[in-house]
């Protein structure tokens, strides 16, 4: 289930009395928005805006909730269960809007808010779910939900609603739901600190280069990009090189410096782990020892118990199972890919033994010797502007919906691009956000996120408003944003995230959709992106517009399983690391540095690769991914098994298209995610898909 805050949704709020009339005046979110689509007013909403707001919010939501709780008619699912789903729409409103802010175009005032907001929020939480006449009243429509007539949708709500109380402490004495609280409010503040001091982190680190040999290897549009951030960070006439990853990766792998490629990559993985104020050892051991204390008080063995409870996976036993299945023959491939490396870097004459920062420049030189492919290569056809229409075309063939740029709408950041989504009949579906580049006010990676849901109020559709942020190559120069082809893998993998939450049907806004499968519909949208098929489509020169030949398509097949061993050990270590962490039993008391290694070397990562996270910058297990970073590998069990469908009958049949979107995206949170997936492939998934297209069989 979402965060209380994210579900709540209700119609005909009046304002808290505590809202002045001149901030009901001034505040936009007090006012039914009435810009394109409904999408927010981003150009009038003020950093002081949010907290009178988020207060309002919460004392509407205060008084929707209560009347619940407190009402004396018979409990039904009507007046209980749908009456909580409707409350708190105000308290939504805002909390949607600023989380994905925060996240994409942050500054000092709202990094100061967070840390203020983090607290109250994760009290508001707690008084709902400890509320006891709310969760009584609740408990009654279960245990007599075998008399009433409920759709699907309805009984999977109830059921997973009634069951998230109780794991969220409705059945605690209330000594031990005071404690709960206390162990609530010290997590949500410690884990925006942690993000925040990764953010810090990426933006302090830059390698500058005053030294025109230093740049030797690297490709002129690499050259013009660095002196460009040169010129924006203040040093005009040097070259400036951050470890933001679309200007680490292209140094690492092409600049001929070892020593600079190793300090680049140093400034990368300590990031968190320099005993300075953004220091994150502490702030992590602390996140794993009281999440292990509160699994406990919940009555479980650790937190990856208590979160696996509810997902396909069940425990960490079954996680394990995989990710070890996995991780043997990973190993192996990894190995032989080193030994390969080593051999160019003995025949070149070097008189050192392969390190983890000459990973990326010794892979290239193997690339390019095995399959005569250059990244440099590719580049020229995968332009940021040809390869997001790639991706539309392709949704378009599947689905039958279409794409068109919004001139004239807020945007989220002057960088971003609105468009319209239809459906194939001209119904509107959406709106789609696209924010590509790196900024300082921006946390690394990528992901996508919803300023609105899809629900029903008062019998109106209301339609999803979808983000996605990247951190791409931006454009230099005359040069346009020329993708690498890691880059492009990841434009094809959150648009398939968009796609669900534009498809999504959901009548009611409290949805369950099980961690394991959530990136199903992301990674599934990977394998279109290399058909052969798909690139033709795309894959077109910036400069002539000429296709991508032939031959270097043919290439990118035969490479499919380049890297292939880094690529899995540096996922599944952090995977396994992720799991360690909080299969652990409280009382917990950790070193992190310590408990990462021992733990590493334990398993027997080799030390040529590095965890895909440290510890210290690892910000998926703290914000959200918790005991829950496997999830990449379990769906990439099922995206391979999956796409074998569309294999069979063709990667454009529509039948399978359509139901992929009936099975898969559409009813996702609302149905059991392994029956929705039989429902789509006729069987459960089998594992075997995965290790032939990874090349681990």
């Amino acid at each position: 289930m979402k965060k209380i805050i994210f579900v709540m949704m209700a119609a005909g709020l009046v304002l808290a009395s505590c809202t002045t009339k001149k901030e009901v005046s001034t505040n936009p979110f007090f006012s039914e928005w009435t810009t394109p689509f409904g999408v927010p007013p981003f150009d009038q909403i003020k950093n002081d805006h949010y907290m009178p707001a988020l207060d309002s919010g919460i004392t509407i939501a205060r008084t929707e909730i209560n009347a619940v709780a407190n009402s004396t008619e018979e409990p039904t699912f009507v007046n209980t269960i749908a009456a909580y789903d409707r409350s708190g729409e105000l308290l939504t409103k805002v909390m949607y809007v600023f989380g994905s802010q925060t996240s994409a175009c942050t500054n000092d005032t709202l990094q100061a808010l967070e840390v203020e907001i983090a607290p109250k929020v994760a009290a508001f939480n707690d008084e709902v779910l400890l509320n006891a006449n709310l969760f009584q009243r609740i408990k009654t429509v279960y245990d007599n939900r075998g008399n009433a007539t409920l759709t699907p949708e309805e009984l999977f709500l109830l059921e997973n609603l009634y069951k998230d109380f109780v794991r969220n402490g409705a059945l605690l004495s209330p000594a031990d739901q005071e404690t709960l609280k206390k162990l609530n409010q010290d997590i949500s503040v410690m884990t925006v600190k942690f993000s925040q001091n990764v953010l810090a982190e990426t933006n302090d680190f830059k390698l500058v280069i005053d030294n025109e040999n230093d740049l030797k290897g690297l490709p002129q549009s690499v050259i013009d990009g660095a002196a460009e951030a040169a010129r924006e960070s203040g040093n005009e006439g040097k070259w400036v090189f951050t470890t933001q990853k679309p200007s680490m990766l292209p140094f690492l792998t092409y600049a001929e410096n070892r020593d600079l490629r190793r300090t680049l990559y140093d400034g990368y993985i300590n990031r968190g782990n320099r005993n300075n104020q953004y220091d994150n050892k502490q702030l992590l051991a602390d996140i794993v020892r009281l999440r292990a204390d509160r699994a406990k008080l919940l009555g479980y063995k650790s937190h990856a118990d208590l979160n696996l409870e509810n997902r396909m996976a069940k425990n960490p036993a079954n996680v394990f199972a995989l990710l070890n299945q996995l991780w043997v023959p990973a190993l192996k491939v990894a190995d032989n890919e080193r030994d390969e490396m080593q051999k160019i870097i003995d025949r070149e004459g070097g008189k050192f033994k392969l390190e983890s920062s000459d990973w990326w420049y010794y892979a290239e030189k193997l690339r390019k010797e095995k399959y005569n492919l250059d990244d440099n290569e590719l580049r020229p056809y995968f332009s940021l502007d040809n390869v997001r229409e790639g991706a539309f075309k392709v949704a378009e063939k599947l689905y039958g919906i279409t794409f068109t740029p919004i001139e004239s709408i807020p945007l989220p950041h002057y960088d971003a691009m609105a468009f319209e989504v239809k459906e194939a009949d001209g119904r509107h579906l959406g709106v789609l956000y696209m924010d590509f580049f790196p900024r300082e006010s921006k946390s690394q990676g990528a992901w996508c996120g919803g300023y609105r849901d899809h629900r029903w109020k008062d019998g109106k559709e209301i339609t999803p408003v979808v983000t996605t942020v990247f951190n791409f190559t931006p454009p230099s120069g005359d040069t346009p944003s020329l993708l690498s082809f890691d880059e492009v893998i990841t434009l094809f993998h959150e648009f398939g995230h968009a796609l669900q939450g534009l498809f999504s049907i959901n009548r009611y806004s409290t949805t369950f959709a099980p961690m394991d499968m959530i990136e199903l519909p992301s990674q599934i949208m990977e394998h279109w992106a290399t058909e052969p098929e798909v690139l033709n489509m795309y894959a077109k020169h910036y400069q002539t517009g000429e296709v991508i030949p032939a031959e270097l398509v043919e290439k990118i097949k035969n490479s499919r399983f380049f890297n292939t061993g880094f690529d899995n050990v540096e996922l599944l270590a952090a995977s396994m690391l992720d799991m360690a962490y909080y299969s652990l039993e409280a009382p917990v008391n950790i070193d992190v540095d310590k408990f990462e290694k021992e733990y590493l070397s334990k398993i027997g990562l080799m030390k040529e690769i590095e965890p895909r996270y440290h510890s210290t910058y690892f910000l998926h297990i703290v914000g959200g991914y918790d005991a829950g970073y496997y999830v990449y590998t379990w769906a990439a069990v099922l995206d391979n098994d999956a796409f074998g469908a569309f294999q069979e009958k063709g990667i454009f049949d529509k039948a399978t298209a359509e139901a992929f979107r009936k099975d898969i995206l559409e009813p996702m949170g609302i149905t059991d995610g392994e029956q929705s997936y039989i429902k789509f492939r006729g069987r459960e998934p089998k594992i075997d898909a995965i290790l032939k297209n990874r090349g681990l069989n």
